[in-house]
């Protein structure tokens, strides 16, 4: 990974998810009609756009609250409240992105999990609810015993990792699925690569390069809390890297 501080290399995430949450956006509002409630095509719209803004972005965010310099000095509790606070919005955000999709194939009598997309997405939300229902439990309720915390911190710590990978490969299947499904019959089919295909084909490429940066800061040493066992202990901060 580049030798990049951390501070700047937030920034620069920061942009490429606002850009992912503008393209994914865009696409919808220029190509695929807009937006809308009323179980039209424009109520399915919402479905990429929540989904690549909760599940990718700002769950990518609530993976790296740890990695913020300020969180390796004093008690870890307010850091924790964030990290499950952003979590759980990228979860309401996730659930109403599912309920569009639901209610425009009911409204058109489209099958509901037909495809390899839909099951792998359904399976990495049913899998998040459970990793921020465990993470609470574990590390939010005071009962919890260290022991427990010290043995299932590894756990949460994969399946974290586990669910960014499949949230970025649930959209990007996504957008190749509803890219064919559009296209096969239009006036440009995707083979032909329209400005639609290649507009939408940068989106999942930003989506994944987000997802990418985001799992290298989490694999850095250097951007790691330093309080690895004692859940409240202070620190002294290493050099901004």
């Amino acid at each position: 990974m580049l030798d990049l501080p951390f501070l700047p290399f937030c920034v620069l995430l920061g942009g490429l998810g606002f850009v992912c949450v503008a393209f994914v956006s865009a696409w919808c509002q220029h190509w695929r009609g807009g937006f809308a409630l009323d179980g039209s095509a424009q109520t399915f719209n919402w479905h990429p756009v929540l989904m690549v803004t909760g599940m990718v972005v700002l769950y990518g965010a609530a993976a790296l609250v740890y990695r913020l310099p300020s969180t390796w000095s004093g008690p870890k509790l307010p850091w924790k409240v964030l990290h499950g606070a952003l979590a759980l919005a990228a979860f309401g955000l996730a659930v109403l992105g599912l309920a569009a999709v639901f209610r425009f194939h009911n409204d058109h009598g489209t099958p509901n999990m037909y495809s390899l997309h839909s099951w792998l997405g359904l399976a990495t939300v049913l899998l998040f609810s459970c990793q921020w229902l465990a993470g609470f439990g574990a590390f939010l309720l005071p009962w919890a015993p260290a022991w427990l915390r010290a043995l299932y911190k590894p756990v949460h710590v994969f399946f974290g990792s586990t669910i960014l990978m499949l949230s970025v490969a649930s959209c990007m299947s996504g957008i190749n699925e509803k890219l064919f499904f559009s296209l096969k019959n239009g006036t440009t089919e995707y083979k032909h690569l329209p400005a639609e295909a290649v507009f939408a084909n940068t989106l999942g490429l930003l989506i994944l390069l987000f997802g990418v940066l985001v799992l290298g800061a989490l694999a850095r040493p250097s951007w790691k809390r330093p309080d690895a066992d004692s859940p409240d202990s202070c620190q002294v901060p290493a050099p901004l890297r």
